[in-house]
């Protein structure tokens, strides 16, 4: 892999935010997320820590917001070399000073969404690049994961979160993750529907998912203190318009901390840079981006490192940053946040909904 280059230029200029992020800050946060990555394309939380697929994924998919492909084209080469023959990976890999030990898993678990969102990276991927012969290297992975993760679809449209080690699985659901599946699924099907390769049955499945989200929040395990849980059904596209809007306005005075950001769990006083710039990209997708640089604009006192990293959260009641971390991904959520904000294409395509499939239509269904 290349290495980066000394000055901004135009991707990061682009992703410069003004009140929020300049392009030589933009820089310096994308070198610290490089900065982790190892030479076989794995990116753990930091150094020392583990990587899990979804963070792994969502660190790639900044690094192709600024520009830096060849990354993030390591990064999913890494997920297509550790597949798990059932099309899963496991929940948690040590890092260690030699790189990432794949074959030691220190969580033998598979979470659904862990495993679908290979699908967003790799259509953010595609439309970053327009590289069709990575689609095509991706697509059984893609594929093989897509089908683990429907295995465990339960009858009312809900995914159970988990199969354990032995294979058991957990068929209780969790209304984030399966927020963050719907929006795996949709993104492949584009990819299905651009290789003219249709999959009906997830449409369906995509279909009595987003209906579940909907209209069925009693097939979820109650997590209403968690504010992942009321903005991700927004963000993963299940809830567009007037009902988005809705959801947003009756939990902002719950989660939102003005000067802050977001709690992550109501009430108590701690404000995370993951949930923050998460929540701004879904006041983006409503068309709210005055809140949502608001929100930006907040976390960068408290949150910002100097080496351009952010730490996970703020206890203001304590005036202390805490856990003491700068993670990959929470750097990452940040630079997709400024992507969608300044237009990026391919951001916006995954977490604008536009012209992905919505699945077959299961509302005329109880």
């Amino acid at each position: 892999m290349t290495a980066l280059g000394p000055r901004p230029g135009p991707r990061t200029e682009r992703l410069a935010l003004p009140g929020v992020l300049s392009p030589e800050q933009v820089l310096h946060t994308v070198e610290s997320i490089a900065a982790v990555q190892h030479a076989d394309g794995a990116i753990p939380w930091f150094r020392g820590h583990h990587l899990d697929p979804w963070d792994h994924i969502e660190a790639a998919m900044a690094l192709d917001a600024a520009g830096e492909h060849e990354r993030a084209t390591a990064a999913y080469r890494w997920l297509v070399r550790h597949q798990n023959p059932d099309g899963s990976w496991y929940a948690a890999y040590p890092d260690t000073p030699d790189g990432v030990a794949a074959a030691d898993p220190t969580d033998r678990g598979r979470e659904s969404n862990f495993c679908a969102y290979v699908a967003v990276g790799a259509w953010h991927h595609y439309l970053s690049t327009g590289d069709d012969a990575f689609l095509d290297g991706i697509w059984p992975t893609v594929f093989a994961a897509v089908e683990f993760v429907l295995g465990m679809q339960q009858s009312g449209g809900q995914i159970g979160w988990r199969r354990a080690a032995d294979g058991t699985i957990d068929p209780d659901a969790l209304l984030t993750g399966s927020s963050s599946v719907y929006q795996a699924l949709r993104c492949a099907l584009a990819i299905a529907e651009h290789r003219e390769e249709p999959q009906p049955d997830w449409e369906l499945s995509a279909g009595l998912l987003g209906h579940a989200i909907r209209h069925h929040p009693e097939r979820f395990l109650d997590k209403h203190r968690y504010s992942m849980d009321w903005y991700y059904p927004v963000l993963g596209g299940a809830l567009t318009g007037a009902a988005a809007k809705e959801r947003i306005e009756e939990g902002w005075d719950r989660f939102v901390v003005p000067g802050l950001g977001v709690r992550c769990v109501s009430p108590n006083p701690w404000v995370t840079g993951g949930e923050s710039c998460e929540l701004a990209l879904a006041l983006w997708a409503m068309g709210e981006s005055d809140h949502a640089v608001d929100i930006l604009r907040w976390i960068q006192s408290p949150l910002r490192a100097e080496d351009g990293m952010y730490w996970t959260g703020y206890v203001f009641e304590d005036d202390a940053v805490w856990p003491e971390e700068r993670t990959t991904w929470t750097a990452g959520s940040l630079l997709l946040a400024v992507a969608a904000l300044g237009g990026d294409e391919a951001t916006t395509a995954v977490f604008g909904g536009e012209g992905l499939p919505r699945g077959l239509d299961s509302d005329c269904c109880g």
